[in-house]
């Protein structure tokens, strides 16, 4: 007889509705919960089980988060990203990470974007036992085409092999990217819509034309992979939605077409505006982020953001909750569940739909997806032990303490927050000066000091 674990639970969330459920027992066998319901109901406990009680703490099913960046490392900049690591460290970082990751209450996340093989080899080494870790679902480049993000370099410098973008300027290099990455192992494809540049109107320009987006999906769909794209503009969430994509980043700038072209398609978004707000509401003015304009530039996209999210959620397009964990505004462990936050606050959902969200919404971005994200009978046992009441304020989610344990697969993980130095595991730049000490610039300074 296989041994059961047994849990009492006085609130239990299951992330397939909005209501507690009140003095339930889950069982779980093998790694997957067998039972869920009425505890007067549930089998009777047998010789060799384990019983634990969860007393007061809410449990609910492991969240997940649909936008980090495993092998970033905290990067301040993109030179930080691809320059300063060999892919073999990257590896070992991103697992370090995956770890803090998985101790905030993180059970699975999807790497949007990568470089080379460097989340499947942590994924693989996590579904091998050798690590504990989240469950991933891995990528590999970034498609880009000129002028879309990840083509930031210069055009004297272009894409090198081992940055995190695949420069494909023609329909057969994008195919071929989309059967290399398909061999590799990848679980989805991330695909750069459009990025920096700007019609004289103001609209963004689409990197990649209808055509060409849609034999990229059409291509990684009939391969068995997910794809995944960066899309700010109304131009680039158009095509990417009528290409049937499965998940689209951002959005803010969508209209009225872009959402029908979506309830139509069934793609998903995922509006990942915690690196926005965290943008704005940490970095100093001293920041290059704030004296470059950059911070103010996405103070106006929040605004415009919100609009268009709310619109979207009225019309009742999908979303799933992805927080843009990576970089150093957006460190590993940290700031997962704000998102959560700002589905509440700027989008207007409920705590309970914004919980749903970020556990079985979310979970269909994962591979076996419908095993994941929610405690009922067949799925995996992925599951929390919250102290607090994320229903009353989803906040307590980003409380370190707050998650008191996290089980993967019903086996207790253990951490041990082990320290670190940031600047040996990223932030190489060789950067030695952040002004210019013209004689005017030095004049200021002694005025002041």
């Amino acid at each position: 007889m296989t041994k059961r674990t047994l849990i009492r639970c006085d609130r239990l969330f299951t992330g397939l509705e909005d209501e507690i459920r009140r003095d339930h027992t889950i069982i779980v066998e093998e790694g997957f919960f067998t039972y869920v319901g009425p505890a007067s109901n549930a089998p009777a406990q047998a010789p060799g089980d384990t019983v634990i009680d969860a007393g007061e703490r809410f449990v609910m099913p492991g969240l997940v988060d649909a936008h980090t960046h495993l092998v970033f490392g905290n990067a301040r900049s993109e030179e930080d990203i691809d320059f300063w690591g060999t892919p073999e460290f990257r590896a070992l970082r991103g697992l370090f990470f995956a770890q803090r990751v998985l101790a905030a209450g993180y059970t699975s996340i999807v790497v949007p974007g990568d470089a080379g093989n460097c989340s499947i080899s942590v994924r693989d080494s996590i579904n091998a036992g050798l690590f504990d870790g989240p469950r991933i679902a891995a990528s590999s480049n970034v498609i880009a085409n000129r002028h879309s993000l990840n083509d930031w370099f210069p055009e004297h410098v272009g894409t090198p092999d081992y940055v995190t973008g695949r420069l494909c300027t023609t329909r057969d290099a994008q195919i071929e990217e989309v059967r290399r990455q398909a061999k590799a192992g990848v679980d989805c494809i991330k695909i750069a819509m459009d990025g920096t540049h700007f019609r004289e109107n103001g609209t963004h320009i689409a990197a990649f034309t209808q055509e060409e987006i849609s034999g990229m999906v059409t291509e990684a769909h009939r391969l068995g992979k997910k794809i995944v794209v960066h899309a700010y503009g109304k131009e680039a969430v158009l095509y990417a939605a009528r290409a049937g994509v499965d998940i689209i980043n951002h959005a803010f700038f969508a209209d009225d077409e872009c959402i029908e072209a979506m309830l139509k398609s069934g793609s998903h978004v995922s509006p990942t505006l915690t690196f926005l707000r965290n943008n704005v509401d940490f970095c100093p003015s001293w920041e290059p982020t704030a004296t470059s304009g950059y911070q103010g530039a996405q103070r106006r996209i929040i605004e415009v953001a919100k609009k268009t999210l709310n619109r979207m959620r009225e019309a009742g397009v999908p979303f799933m909750a992805g927080s843009d964990s990576g970089f150093a505004v957006t460190p590993y462990g940290e700031w997962h569940a704000r998102e959560i936050e700002i589905l509440v606050d700027w989008i207007g959902f409920t705590p309970a739909q914004a919980l749903r969200i970020a556990t079985a919404g979310t979970a269909k971005a994962m591979p076996r997806g419908q095993l994941l994200g929610a405690i009922e009978a067949g799925r995996r046992a992925d599951f929390l032990l919250v102290d607090g009441d994320p229903l009353a304020d989803v906040r307590v989610l980003q409380q370190r303490e707050a998650i008191d344990a996290v089980y993967l697969d019903g086996r207790l993980m253990s951490f041990k927050q082990r320290p670190y130095d940031a600047y040996k595991v990223s932030h190489f730049n060789s950067l030695k000066w952040t002004d210019v000490y013209s004689r005017e610039r030095v004049a200021e300074i002694r005025a002041t000091t």
